[in-house]
């Protein structure tokens, strides 16, 4: 028996979603990219297996970083969706008394 935990669902209606629902994406972005480079981190680059060097040390950082990117971009991990209830609460209880929506 497998049991997945879902995210609180949110009304795309809320304000600011679309702000905190792409801040929540690019969070995610960066979380992927620094899985990438570490797991780029661990290929052996030596002479006789890749050729190694500068460039594609470089080549490397930015392959890292557009497959982050991609991958954000594409539904990600689930880390945006998992923000999302949580940067939500955080906006309400940043704004003034009286503005906030109160369950």
């Amino acid at each position: 028996m497998s049991s997945t935990i879902l995210p609180p669902t949110v009304d795309p209606k809320t304000p600011g979603y679309d702000k905190l629902k792409r801040q929540a994406r690019d969070y995610e972005g960066v979380f992927l990219n620094t899985l990438m480079k570490e797991m780029f981190s661990s290929i052996k680059t030596d002479e006789k297996s890749m050729g190694g060097g500068f460039a594609e040390e470089t080549w490397r950082g930015m392959q890292a970083e557009q497959f982050a990117s991609a991958m954000a971009n594409n539904g990600g991990v689930g880390l945006a969706d998992q923000l999302m209830p949580t940067l939500l609460q955080l906006q309400e209880a940043a704004q003034p008394t009286g503005t906030g929506v109160h369950s």
